[in-house]
């Protein structure tokens, strides 16, 4: 077997913290033994095996790559018992996993052919059927991640003709040990250590054979403990904690992402999240709350100028007002805006964590919190991987909006409009019979350019 942990001091701080979500979906489909994950020194997760093996798509997909890998490793012995004892691959359970093979059976699979006499024929049909369904496992991946590098891990090159199998049997078997748990996958073998050592290491690798840079880490990568962990011991030190953010200077994927990673054992200890937000700000903000189980206080601002935002003084008058009428004695402040240091230095009694992002807080606001005792993090830190959801719902909420502001069609004023242009007269009976017919099945078309028409649908 590949080396399966590496474990160089050097590779694993590079690797500090990442995560294992990628490399346990992949190590699931490509057919790696369960006790792999089921032992806690290697890198998939049990978790995500339990999570896959309820997916039929994902599970036909790892049998049938199980399947693959053992036939390229025993391919001699299992052609000679064919061609010469006349065995079949259900007769060869020794070499081929019967299990594997009652799985896809089960599953409505079956991947053995009458017209099957050689064994070669059983790849190309394997392959055939991997080709055939391993989209059906794209939305197992995150749409961050270029499905089409994914994809190609499966499809073997040319795989559907004899010359094609040999060639990648031949790599295969020069290259065995370097394979990830010397499961086949196409790729062009290099000696890079355990490839599914992590997300961050393998998305890195992924990219890299396709000539291409991976470089958003923080969706392969989480906080690290001393992070977490001084939230932890803050919200654990105050009596009543609330989390204020000034929307205009914060993200709310992040922050989304920074409660999903925090144990709610202590987030449930926090009230509150009161959000001040400017009418112009992201529309993720109104629908934050169905995602973190924290009670949502959403307070949209209004300018009295144009360029002039109050969110600022509406923030730091609510705090204060927090902390002398309701006892609020730790505040966690989202926003990387220095504006806010005038409300840390006028309430000295009250505890203080600031979470801000990389790219917006300078140094001067940093070192301020530094000289002053006062813990900061970087909501860019967090796993982000799984933020897809609210991202998607946000840009739903805003198609919504502007559908229901640019396109005002009433389908039954339509088909009264064409009556009358016409001058086509038809009973109550033959015009339900029409409108339900050709108006209630009119489908939405969607030219390359994004232009929207809507095609009568003629049977």
């Amino acid at each position: 077997m590949m080396n399966s942990v590496v474990s160089g001091p050097a590779e694993r701080m590079a690797y500090k913290d990442s995560t294992y979500v990628i490399v346990s979906k992949i190590a699931y489909l490509i057919g790696v033994p369960k006790r792999i994950f089921e032992n806690q020194h290697e890198p998939p997760q049990l978790e995500t095996f339990q999570q896959l093996e309820n997916d039929k798509n994902a599970r036909i997909i790892r049998h049938l790559c199980i399947i693959r890998t053992a036939i390229e490793r025993n391919f001699k012995y299992i052609n000679d018992k064919m061609r010469v004892e006349y065995k079949t691959i259900l007769t060869l359970p020794q070499f081929v996993p019967a299990d594997s093979i009652n799985q896809l059976l089960a599953d409505g699979v079956n991947f053995i052919r009458k017209s099957n006499t050689m064994l070669v024929g059983h790849i190309i049909e394997i392959n055939r059927i991997i080709s055939d369904r391993i989209n059906n496992c794209k939305q197992l991946f995150p749409l961050w991640l270029n499905w089409k590098y994914i994809r190609e891990l499966f499809i073997m090159p040319n795989g559907l003709c004899e010359k094609g199998t040999q060639a990648a049997a031949a790599v295969y078997y020069e290259h065995i040990r370097l394979y990830p748990y010397q499961m086949y996958i196409h790729w062009m073998p290099s000696d890079q250590g355990n490839i599914l050592f992590n997300d961050k290491r393998f998305v890195s690798l992924l990219y890299h054979w396709h000539d291409d840079e991976f470089t958003e880490y923080n969706k392969v990568s989480d906080a690290g403990s001393y992070i977490k962990d001084s939230i932890y011991d803050f919200i654990d030190a105050s009596q009543k904690a609330v989390i204020v953010v000034d929307c205009e200077n914060s993200d709310p994927y992040k922050l989304s992402a920074t409660l999903r990673r925090l144990n709610s054992a202590y987030t449930e200890k926090i009230t509150s999240i009161i959000l001040f937000d400017d009418i112009h700000t992201a529309t993720a903000w109104s629908i934050l709350e169905k995602f973190t189980s924290i009670p949502v206080e959403h307070i949209l601002i209004e300018r009295i100028k144009q360029n002039k935002s109050l969110v600022d003084i509406r923030l730091t008058a609510r705090a204060c007002q927090e902390y002398y009428e309701n006892k609020v004695d730790s505040f966690v402040i989202v926003s990387s805006d220095s504006d806010y240091w005038g409300l840390i230095s006028s309430l000295p009694k009250a505890q203080f964590l600031v979470m801000i992002e990389h790219d917006k807080c300078g140094p001067d606001m940093k070192a301020a919190l530094v000289n002053s005792g006062i813990f900061y993090c970087y909501l860019d830190d967090f796993y982000s991987g799984d933020s897809e959801e609210l991202k998607t719902n946000a840009l739903f909420q805003e198609m919504r909006d502007y559908m229901e502001k640019s396109v005002q069609l009433n389908v039954i004023d339509m088909l009264n409009d064409a009556l009358r242009a016409t001058r086509i007269e038809m009973t109550s009976a033959e015009r339900q019979q029409f409108y339900d017919k050709y108006v209630k099945t009119l489908q939405l078309s969607i030219s390359d350019e994004g232009k929207v028409s809507l095609v009568i649908k003629v049977k």
